[in-house]
């Protein structure tokens, strides 16, 4: 199993195709859909859903170009499921002073393992960004990607609507921080880090 970071968007955001065997999950396209594209008709890789991590405007400007261009479904928890036809809620008001929005998922992600395609991961609730927000865990190809919760020696913000600085705290200390610290990290912003770095050197939350 591949993954390749893409840096797109109003705000760089980090958005990656996992991929194996001529197929992909596309993970938080938060836009310039052709660079997406061209780089899945280059490899002759054949996309089967969007994953969400959480549905800030920066996380899904290319949801539905993706998801119309090769009609697969979006997943995203219950908690942001209406954050994606909601300016105000993912924010784009407030940041970008224009409404970024998309048609509303297709299912909801839950806690535990899933399976798509020959894709096999376990998702995890990780609030405090935002009420939704949650990890993808690819213990099989040891790492994860945490979106916008855990940053190379960095956390997400929670002065937004929904952030809560002690929910964030018990996502990283009791939820990721007790995975396999081998495990590679694949943030929502910037370069991939590992838990056992952050264990040690992440100076909001280290153990």
């Amino acid at each position: 199993m591949d993954i390749e970071r893409m840096s797109l968007g109003p705000l760089g955001t980090n958005c990656y195709l996992v991929h194996d065997n001529q197929q992909a999950l596309i993970i938080d396209p938060g836009g310039e859909s052709a660079k997406i594209i061209h780089f899945l008709s280059e490899k002759n890789i054949e996309p089967l859903a969007i994953l969400l991590t959480h549905g800030h405007f920066d996380h899904i400007g290319a949801v539905d170009d993706l998801r119309k261009y090769y009609k697969v479904e979006v997943y995203i928890h219950k908690l942001e499921a209406s954050w994606l036809e909601d300016p105000q809620a993912n924010g784009s008001l407030y940041f970008m002073q224009r409404g970024i929005l998309t048609s509303r998922p297709d299912r909801l992600l839950h806690p535990g393992k899933m399976a798509i395609g020959n894709f096999h991961f376990d998702v995890i609730h990780t609030p405090g960004h935002s009420p939704g927000s949650v990890t993808f865990i690819f213990s099989n190809a040891k790492f994860i990607v945490s979106g916008d919760v855990l940053f190379n020696e960095g956390i997400g913000r929670t002065d937004l609507p929904g952030g809560d600085m002690k929910q964030l705290e018990d996502s990283i200390i009791n939820q990721l921080y007790r995975l396999d610290e081998s495990l590679v990290v694949y943030p929502g912003h910037g370069p991939k880090t590992s838990l056992i770095h952050e264990k040690k050197h992440n100076p909001f939350f280290s153990i």
